[in-house]
């Protein structure tokens, strides 16, 4: 089992800087490190732990399927570059052409989204969304196999001092990145782990078993620690308490036992009120991180915001509805930056609110 340091508590150097002055102001120092380089802080070796194992047993059948999966992602992971990037592109190409009941289901949602634009330019959206998929196989091959590491080089941060602002005005609290279906969203957790930073990821365990497995030898291969959703609440508290970072996809749908409605591009969206309580039990702060493919397409930022501001009124219920529609919005307003970049063939509006008639055919 692999291992890897907790965040730093105190005040890190970047990898390409000097370390920094001990004696000047945490904030003032870490913020100018934060901007003079795109690179988050280096990791110190104190408070280093093995990661919480998240493997599932497997049937000898599912065995022999998970490792003939990696045999073949390590075989195509010595493709060069020039060759995957093309051949994840055009797998975009196909799918798009022919998985129509998935682009039925994205041009819905882009007519809830974007009303306003045309059927070709919610078209041209959505094909756009698939060679984002394509890509993301490419790198999700290189993720897999060898030469893993060097995804590194193609990520770069934006905003890495409201982390570090975050975690000054929590002290000894974590941090719950708030993040979504969007860009490589598994590259966001791997390359945030292999810059040495201690991440746990909320992780829906998977009906194909072997691919669920492989999904976890990759991502703790990395240094994510994977958290299954069954046990996520004391798990997420556990990891807070600790200080450590969780992130968090916040961009599906909800089962109706779990669900409170807030708004999704203006309709309503069943979305699982949890996250705003475990921020109010924890009082830890939700930041948003989303991994943005720059154009080339090869190279990528995670752009973080400033965490969102949580309302804490004593009114319990009305207060997690309103911190999950902050939560919500936050995805919302990315997604309207660089919609390309988002799952839009996930059905969001599956579950509605009684009366309310089905958004989707089926």
């Amino acid at each position: 089992m692999t291992t890897m340091p907790s965040v730093p508590r105190g005040e890190p150097s970047t990898p390409d800087a000097a370390p920094p002055d001990p004696q000047k102001n945490e904030l003032g120092s870490t913020q100018a490190i934060a901007e003079a380089s795109s690179d988050p802080p280096a990791p110190t070796e104190a408070g280093r732990r093995p990661l919480r194992s998240s493997k599932l047993p497997l049937s000898f059948k599912d065995r022999l399927i998970f490792r003939s999966m990696l045999v073949l992602l390590h075989a195509l992971s010595l493709l060069p570059d020039f060759i995957l990037y093309p051949l994840g592109a055009a797998g975009g190409y196909l799918a798009y052409f022919f998985d129509r009941r998935h682009v039925q289901i994205g041009l819905k949602n882009l007519e809830i989204a974007f009303s306003d634009r045309s059927l070709d330019e919610r078209r041209r959206i959505l094909r756009a969304s698939y060679f984002n998929l394509g890509r993301s196989a490419s790198e999700y091959i290189r993720l897999s196999g060898f030469f893993w590491r060097r995804l590194k080089r193609r990520v770069t941060y934006k905003g890495w001092n409201y982390i570090l602002e975050a975690r000054r005005t929590h002290q000894g609290r974590g941090v719950i990145v708030l993040t979504a279906h969007f860009g490589n969203f598994e590259l966001l957790p791997a390359s945030h782990a292999i810059y040495g930073q201690q991440i746990g990821l909320v992780h829906h365990t998977q009906r194909f078993m072997a691919g669920d497995a492989l999904m976890t030898w990759v991502r703790e291969r990395a240094g994510v620690e994977q958290i299954r959703k069954h046990s996520a609440a004391r798990a997420v508290l556990r990891s807070l308490r600790d200080g450590d970072t969780v992130g968090i996809p916040f961009d599906q749908n909800a089962k109706r036992s779990e669900a409170i409605w807030v708004p999704f591009f203006g309709e309503p969206a069943a979305t699982i009120g949890g996250l705003a309580r475990i921020a109010m039990i924890a009082d830890a702060p939700v930041v948003p991180a989303f991994l943005v493919r720059q154009p080339g397409g090869r190279r990528h930022v995670i752009e973080i915001s400033p965490a969102i501001e949580q309302r804490r009124t004593g009114d319990r219920e009305a207060d997690i509805t309103e911190n999950t529609a902050r939560f919500v919005r936050a995805i919302e307003d990315i997604v309207r930056k660089y919609p390309e970049q988002f799952l839009w063939t996930h059905r969001r509006y599956r579950t509605r609110p009684r009366g309310m008639a089905p958004v989707y055919d089926s």
